[in-house]
C-alpha cells in the first residue's frame, strides 16, 4: 500500500482560470467557477460504499434488470478492496436494499445499482476538481477549499475527459516510472486510446517524474499532471472513492 494504515483509515471517517475573488469566494462556499459555467457546489461529504465481495451493477434496483457492469471486490493494480461514490438509495420490489452508484470504465460517467448487502458504508470529507481551462488542480475538504495546484492538462488532440469520476486507485510509482512517485487512478478512460501503454486507457492525476512537461499547460496524453511536491500531498490524503470533478 502507498500509505500508511492510519492514513488509510483518516480517508475514510463516518462522519490561470479562477481568479483571486473566486478562489476566495469559492473557499468560503465550496463552489467551483470556471469560464462562463454557473457555479458548481462541492458537498462536505461523499458516501462512499467498500465492496466486501464482487457485485453485479444493474440498469435498476431488481435483480432481473439488465447487467451494467460486474465490479469485482478489489481493484486490479493495487488488489485494494474497490470503494464505490453513492449517488443515491433504493428499495427493490421484494424490499432489499440498493445502492446507485458511479462505476470505473466505458462509457465515461457510468452509474449502476448494487445490492447493499456485502457492502461496507464508509464517507470522505474530500473533493478533487480539476479546471482544464484554468490548468489546475483544487482540493476541497469539508466543502471548502484547502489546496490549489498548477497543472498539466491533456492537449485539444487528446483531451482530458470532462464530468464526475472518482479515485479507483493510489498506485505508487518505482523512481523510474512515468509520473513517479505516485498516480491516482481515475474511474475515467479516454475519449482517444482505447488501450495505452498495454492498459484500458485509463487517466490518472500523477507526477512529472521521467515525463516532464511545464505546469500550466495543455500537453498531457489526457492525464493530470502536477509536481513532485503536490502529488506527494495528494497521495497521502486522497484515497479510493474520493470524487473528482473535471471542468471545463
Amino acid at each position: 500500500m502507498t500509505v500508511n494504515a492510519r492514513m488509510r483509515r483518516s480517508r475514510y471517517t463516518l462522519a490561470a482560470g479562477v481568479v483571486a475573488l473566486a478562489a476566495t469566494w469559492a473557499a468560503a462556499t465550496g463552489a467551483i467557477t470556471t469560464g462562463g459555467d454557473r457555479p458548481t457546489t462541492v458537498k462536505p461529504t461523499q458516501e462512499l460504499v467498500i465492496l466486501l465481495g464482487s457485485h453485479l451493477a444493474r440498469k435498476a434496483p431488481d435483480p432481473r434488470s439488465a447487467r451494467v457492469a460486474v465490479v469485482p471486490a478489489e481493484r486490479p493494480i493495487t488488489g485494494e478492496q474497490t470503494v464505490l461514490p453513492v449517488i443515491g438509495h433504493k428499495l427493490g420490489p421484494a424490499g432489499g436494499k440498493w445502492l446507485r452508484v458511479r462505476l470505473p470504465g466505458r462509457p465515461n460517467g457510468l452509474t449502476g445499482w448494487i445490492a447493499k448487502s456485502a457492502t461496507k458504508p464508509a464517507a470522505t470529507s474530500w473533493h478533487v476538481v480539476v479546471t482544464i481551462s484554468g490548468r489546475q488542480v483544487l482540493t476541497y475538504r469539508n466543502g471548502r477549499l484547502v489546496r490549489v495546484f498548477k497543472a498539466i492538462v491533456g492537449k485539444p488532440s487528446t483531451p482530458t475527459p470532462r464530468g464526475e469520476f472518482f479515485v479507483e486507485e493510489v498506485v505508487q510509482l518505482t523512481a523510474g516510472e512515468a509520473g513517479a512517485p505516485f498516480a491516482l487512478a481515475l474511474s475515467s478512460r479516454s475519449d482517444v486510446f482505447q488501450e495505452f501503454a498495454g492498459g484500458p486507457g485509463q487517466t490518472a492525476l500523477h507526477g512529472v517524474a521521467n515525463i516532464g512537461g511545464v505546469l500550466g499547460t495543455a500537453v498531457s496524453h489526457g492525464c493530470v499532471r502536477v509536481d513532485t511536491f503536490a502529488i506527494r500531498w495528494l497521495a497521502e490524503r486522497i484515497g479510493n472513492g474520493v470524487p473528482v470533478t473535471v471542468a471545463a
